[in-house]
């Protein structure tokens, strides 16, 4: 009579000892990783989708900037301590200002680079512009010459940014991160732009990642997809969107993250692919 007892308390201790081991190795782990963190130089670079334009709580002395503790690379070093993090991404920026104005902060030191780039130049803002201002056919033919851009000219000016980040720091982990999708199709709006329009402007945000993410990888650079993080999360979703739609408020701050999606969609992303 005394064996199932017996057998049910061995049972016990060993799932007791199994959490234990686990609890133990994930103290250890994350004590590691913080570690390991703490001896890193830190330096985002990037645009407005860097800056955390859309998420509030702007640093005054950052200016147009747009600057904010908010934003994911802010958020990734207030989590890790870094031993230097140096925040230069700047709202608007396309590669050419990148490579003039904010590469200064790297150096061989350089352990960490993150960056999201490439939407500027390919005139998104100018676009989505239209698409909200204008007619169905203006969106779409402002988009296909995004699109051709994307194809034609933004590989070859990517290629000269990542050459002159590897060349200023050439032991730099480099993380390119992504874009959104900005609508949910078939979502929650009754009014606004077309079906048709919505999913144009997903599938430019797409094409965008793809020639980024090739670009990345030829490079060696580890690229960082968004999209899946922000799942559920777009424009006309049922649940809460992490971007703002047109902020007439706050003009510059349409088609940008909220606060919620720097961390909750950005974040995790950089945490992955910076480990």
């Amino acid at each position: 009579m005394q064996r199932p007892t017996t057998r049910r308390t061995r049972s016990r201790l060993a799932a007791l000892a199994t959490s234990l081991a686990l609890g133990v190795t994930l103290a250890l782990t994350g004590a590691a990783a913080a570690h390991a963190a703490a001896g890193v130089d830190y330096v985002a670079l990037g645009d407005s989708y860097s800056s955390g334009l859309g998420s509030g709580d702007y640093d005054s002395a950052s200016g147009d900037c747009k600057r904010t503790p908010r934003a994911y690379p802010a958020l990734w070093a207030a989590a890790h301590a870094p031993a230097t993090f140096t925040f230069a991404a700047c709202s608007g920026a396309r590669t050419g200002d990148v490579k003039a104005s904010q590469l200064s902060s790297l150096s061989s030191a350089t352990d960490l680079v993150s960056i999201t780039i490439g939407g500027n130049d390919a005139g998104f803002s100018d676009v989505m512009t239209a698409c909200v201002l204008k007619s169905e056919s203006t969106c779409l033919s402002d988009l296909a010459t995004a699109n051709s851009y994307i194809d034609k000219t933004l590989p070859g000016s990517l290629d000269s940014l990542y050459d002159a980040i590897r060349a200023k720091a050439p032991g730099a982990h480099v993380v390119v991160l992504g874009y959104p999708r900005f609508y949910e199709l078939n979502g929650s709006c009754i009014v606004g732009l077309s079906e048709t329009e919505r999913s144009a402007i997903n599938d430019a945000a797409d094409h965008l990642n793809a020639v980024t993410a090739k670009r990345a990888a030829d490079h060696g650079f580890t690229f960082g997809d968004v999209t899946q993080r922000f799942a559920g999360h777009e424009i006309c979703s049922s649940g809460t969107s992490w971007l703002h739609s047109v902020n007439i408020l706050h003009i510059s701050e349409s088609y940008h993250p909220t606060a919620a999606g720097q961390s909750g969609g950005y974040l995790p992303v950089l945490t992955s692919a910076a480990s």
